[in-house]
């Protein structure tokens, strides 16, 4: 099958019937979930309802964002081995969240991480840099998700000028909302569920078909994908994208921490297990997600390389989305207009999934820590944060939208690797050394985090992701500024990640050695006991 212009893919019509019937389904779904939201358990953990197997889909769901789907075959595509290491970052890091913070971080907090944070340090002023730290990576994560929202709609409805595709953020941006606003945790963990299931079947149907094509012989397949690369041979090799020079290199390691460090600081993934009713579920859903997550992971190998076979890279740069655009193209090249309305409906369900995800973590945070904690200083009924979370979501709407339309075009596994970047610098370190390390006071946390949460921003603004990367080629623009003649990049690495989590650690621990506060050694052991065995943890998150 040819395929033809870009612009010009599959039947408009098809699209929106299969996006609007994904839509009415989901919006059935949420509105089912609402009528039992009456508490603030409900409202933030879903009333810690749901089993192990719901909720580890439910993860696998919030996990498996755009970047998973839409860029990770995209950079496969086109940059083959060097691509693939974004899968297996994503996957090794799921390990860590594993071993380290899963059941630990459930056992010790109510609803959000500043709860673990604050455990046994002051209240006050840990729980508004946890809760800066929660909205920041939340706003660089939904960077990315709106961004493939605005190229995967763009390609499906033949929309290429940028405002066309503005109108497609905005429209995203208002369903989020709508979802949130309407389900509550409830609401967004059902819709998690379904899109997970969704992606997980469509991502293997492609992945069989892309096999069959080539006898299952995965030999073949990879030939096939080095015929029609310009790249060739070196489609297959490590340094296409990372490794022809000393400074890509070192880019390519400080987007492995990133990658690596980075799902164990999410806090949209960290308040998935608060959802469930105890430990023993908490470890059932681990175990669930690391199934359905790895599985996907090794269907993005046989998809990217499908589509670097089948479609070709001049193909998907030329299309609207760009590389974001590789798993619509090739589904398109499979299966023509209908496979493609539902490949791109489930690329569709995942964006709004996930985008939901942060947008109640990001609320929550606000609502529980800043305004019902900080603020109120706890003196506030549940029903009062619900109303102020409520409120919280259309202004991150608001801002989700913007920040969308300025980071379209961008590949979105790059963007989301920068969220892992600020989520590894800011949270991690303090995560890690208020669970395991006794001497741990405020101000290490407080350096800890703001330090951390500092250094990656200022490393990003002034990094050749923002301004001052150009093609070699063409000339054109690579950077988020698409003006040539502006540049004011002087740190030479892509991501911060490299510089700013080791530094975020050595805060920790210079802040803490210098402080005069002494240790909470009471506070301390209950929070190792509760964290270790979830004994004391049930009580406590009934009230």
């Amino acid at each position: 099958m040819m395929l033809p212009l870009a612009t010009e893919i599959g039947n408009p019509t098809v699209n929106i019937a299969i996006f609007a019937l994904f839509v009415v389904a989901t919006l059935a779904i949420v509105i089912r979930a609402s009528r039992n939201n009456r508490t603030a358990a409900d409202y933030y953990a879903g009333g810690r309802s749901f089993t192990g197997p719901q909720n580890g889909i439910a993860i696998a769901g919030d996990y498996l964002s755009a970047a998973s789907f839409l860029g990770i075959a995209g950079a496969i595509a086109l940059n083959g081995y060097d691509g693939f290491l974004y899968s297996i970052g994503f996957l090794v890091a799921w390990l860590v969240a594993l071993l380290l913070v899963a059941e630990l971080i459930r056992n010790t907090g109510r609803f959000t991480m500043a709860d673990v944070l604050s455990f046994r340090l002051k209240q006050r002023p840990v729980r508004m840099a946890a809760a800066i730290s929660t909205l920041v990576v939340s706003f660089f994560y939904l960077l990315a998700q709106m961004a493939g929202a605005g190229g995967l709609v763009a390609l499906l409805l033949g929309i290429s000028g940028r405002a066309g595709q503005s109108v497609v953020i905005a429209v995203v941006g208002l369903l989020m909302v709508t979802y949130v606003l309407v389900g509550g945790m409830k609401g967004t963990t059902w819709v998690q569920i379904v899109k997970a299931v969704l992606l997980v079947i469509g991502a293997g149907i492609m992945t069989l078909w892309v096999l069959a094509k080539y006898a299952f012989n995965l030999s073949d397949l990879l030939g096939a994908a080095v015929d029609k690369s310009p790249a060739g041979e070196k489609l297959l090799n490590p340094g296409l994208q990372y490794g022809a020079t000393g400074i890509s290199k070192l880019d390519f390691i400080s987007l492995a921490l990133a990658l690596v460090l980075g799902t164990a600081g999410l806090p949209h993934v960290l308040m998935r297990f608060y959802t469930v009713p105890s430990s023993k579920e908490a470890r059932r859903s681990v175990s669930w997600a690391i199934w359905i997550i790895g599985i996907f992971y090794l269907f993005t190998l046989v998809l990217g390389y499908g589509a670097a076979a089948l479609v070709g890279p001049d193909a998907i740069r030329a299309a609207p989305g760009k590389a974001n655009s590789a798993a619509p193209l090739l589904a398109y090249e499979l299966g023509g207009e209908l496979l493609l309305g539902v490949i791109s409906a489930v690329a569709f369900a995942t964006i709004l999934a996930v985008v939901a995800g942060l947008t109640i973590t990001a609320s929550a945070s606000f609502a529980h820590d800043i305004y019902g904690q900080v603020i109120k200083k706890g003196q506030v009924s549940g029903d009062g944060e619900v109303r102020v979370a409520r409120i919280t979501v259309l202004v991150i709407g608001v801002v989700a939208i913007i920040g969308g339309i300025f980071a379209n075009g961008q590949n979105i596994a790059f963007l989301v690797a920068l969220a892992f970047a600020v989520a590894a610098s800011a949270n991690l370190p303090t995560i890690l050394y208020s669970l395991f390390w006794r001497r741990f006071n405020t101000r290490g946390a407080l350096w800890s985090i703001y330090g951390g949460l500092a250094s990656s921003i200022i490393l990003i603004a002034f990094s050749p992701v923002v301004s001052g990367k150009v093609d070699a080629k063409t000339g054109a623009s690579l950077s988020m500024i698409t003006d040539t003649s502006i540049d004011f990049h002087w740190f030479p690495l892509d991501n911060p990640g490299i510089v700013s989590i080791p530094l975020a650690f050595v805060l920790g621990i210079v802040g803490t050695l210098t402080s005069k506060e002494g240790t909470n050694i009471d506070k301390f052991a209950e929070m190792e006991v509760r964290s270790l065995t979830g004994a004391g943890a049930e009580k406590a998150v009934r009230h």
